[in-house]
């Protein structure tokens, strides 16, 4: 049976939780996107780029491209693109080299603030770093060999839009103008995301979701009280999943094997809409940016589970966790 609705303390506690988990939130974003637009002025971004150059080599791409995935790391999608659309020498990729480049991209991304939530959850950032950029890199090498065995994307890629038509300098001022918005951005999208946690569990959808993807992601490790914000982290991306998970850790015990499962399956594959789009408008194959991603990530983490299960738990928990 429904309970009353008092829509006054209903109004006022998402506000109030929308404010604090927001709040969780910007203390972790805010120096660091500070410490990113520092580094982008001292030109770090294209030395990292050059330190990658040898790994580009690796997956079948030009050296130049690690520009592309160090940006991306550091700062965002978004940078990553931008980056790409400034790439000069004439450097044209095939359809084949732009998957694998934004493969590795929608794996390893945005570094500073999504292993700080991951670290902020409970999950150690440097496990969560080394497992992320690894595997963008291993699965780069595979779908750059799939390719190559099969021929598969080699004529080159038409993009959707013009290299160079994005201007990556921007003044202090246009940056946190650029800042705030996406701050706003980002209270909005915690605040519908809070209300539709509220409304789909007051009539019930969040328990039946959780029955039918229990099977499938206990599997993986996931807790059953986790996996509607491993949903929303795998639809929307990490950053509002991870939130979410920080917010019902304050609320209630959860096994902490079972918040790194299923950070790590979100680290991997999340955003899953909205980046896939993005890499697709690059010239993306979507094969590769979707359903490689998809399997492979799935296949990571139980692959992940199952040897982690093999050794101690509290000496798992103590490695991976704090």
């Amino acid at each position: 049976m429904i309970e009353p609705f008092d829509f006054k303390h209903f109004t006022l506690s998402l506000l109030k939780e929308t404010f604090y988990t927001s709040i969780s939130i910007f203390k972790l974003m805010l120096p660091i996107s500070i410490g990113i637009k520092v580094l982008e002025s001292l030109g770090v971004l294209k030395y990292l780029g050059k330190m990658l150059s040898p790994l580009m080599n690796l997956v079948g791409l030009p050296g130049d491209t690690g520009i592309v995935w160090a940006s991306a790391m550091l700062s965002n999608i978004y940078g990553g693109m931008i980056a790409y659309a400034q790439m000069g020498n004439g450097i044209i990729l095939s359809e084949a080299q732009i998957t694998v480049l934004t493969l590795m991209m929608l794996v390893a991304h945005t570094f500073p603030i999504e292993l700080a939530v991951a670290h902020k959850s409970g999950v150690r950032w440097y496990v969560m770093f080394m497992i992320r950029f690894c595997f963008a890199l291993m699965l780069g090498m595979i779908l750059n060999l799939f390719n190559h065995t099969f021929q598969f994307g080699t004529s080159k890629s038409i993009q959707s839009w013009i290299h160079n038509e994005h201007d990556a300098t921007l003044t202090l001022s246009q940056w946190a103008l650029e800042e705030l918005q996406r701050y706003g951005f980002i209270v909005v999208v915690i605040f519908v995301l809070l209300l539709l946690m509220k409304f789909l569990k007051r009539i019930g959808f969040l328990d039946k979701l959780s029955r039918s993807l229990e099977p499938i992601l206990g599997i993986l490790g996931i807790h059953a009280s986790v996996i509607p914000m491993t949903v929303i982290g795998l639809t929307t991306g990490l950053l509002y999943g991870g939130a979410l998970i920080i917010k019902e850790t304050k609320e209630k015990e959860i096994p902490k094997l079972d918040i790194f499962y299923a950070m790590l399956l979100m680290g991997l594959c999340h955003a899953l809409i909205e980046d896939t789009i993005l890499m697709v408008s690059l010239g993306a194959n979507i094969f590769g940016v979707l359903i490689f991603r998809v399997i492979f990530s799935v296949l990571i983490t139980f692959g992940i589970v199952r040897i982690t299960k093999l050794f101690d738990s509290d000496k798992m928990e103590r490695f991976l966790t704090h």
